[in-house]
């Protein structure tokens, strides 16, 4: 794993650190971290025009996010006046997940927001057009039920819906910050395979 792809924990990332993401350069590496101090033709190719759109897509809604002007400062130092055009690069923020659907109706679809496709099916990656967060779930909940564990003297529908409880961010079962209820409800009716209720069995009795 290279410096880059330890940025792939963030869920979320500046407009300066998206804009050198995408130019391919670590925000925090030499050629990242105070490029902002060098003249724009010095600065890594690409990062400027990733800058100026993902700070104005995120300025019009079209990037979730975000967003802080700079301002002006009175005598005291302390903000005054918003400057008209500016964006703070480093307090202004963007959802990761939005900045890759704004690219992927742009047309773009390398670099360091798409990885290379996996070996998993098409259903299962979260950068094919058609990705189901529900569906992805249900097939990953289904998988997991292997574990006889999990369903030791339990229904398969609570073993599931605590399954899916204690893993609904990384599932995408999210809603307004917070666990999407509704969803794993709905997960947990496609993938519960016993409908007529009761607790699975312990082996051996």
């Amino acid at each position: 794993m290279d410096d880059l792809d330890c940025w792939r924990v963030c869920e979320d990332l500046s407009v300066r650190e998206a804009a050198l993401l995408f130019a391919g350069v670590d925000p925090a590496g030499e050629n990242g971290a105070y490029c902002e101090d060098w003249r724009p033709h010095q600065r890594p190719r690409g990062y400027e025009a990733a800058k100026s759109g993902i700070a104005s897509a995120l300025r019009r809604g079209a990037i979730r996010g975000h967003f802080v002007p700079l301002y002006d400062t009175d005598l005291n130092g302390s903000p005054s006046d918003e400057i008209p055009g500016t964006v703070d690069l480093n307090v202004s923020r963007v959802e990761v997940d939005s900045l890759r659907e704004w690219l992927f109706g742009r047309g773009i679809r390398t670099g360091f927001f798409f990885p290379e496709k996996s070996d998993a099916p098409d259903y299962l990656d979260p950068n094919h057009p058609r990705y189901s967060a529900k569906l992805a779930a249900a097939v990953k909940l289904w998988q997991a039920m292997d574990d006889e564990n999990l369903l030791r003297g339990k229904a398969p529908t609570v073993a599931m819906r605590e399954w899916l409880e204690s893993r609904y961010r990384e599932l995408g079962l999210t809603w307004d910050g917070g666990m999407n209820n509704q969803g794993i409800a709905d997960v947990v009716k496609v993938a519960n395979w016993k409908v007529t209720g009761g607790a699975t069995a312990t082996p051996g009795e």
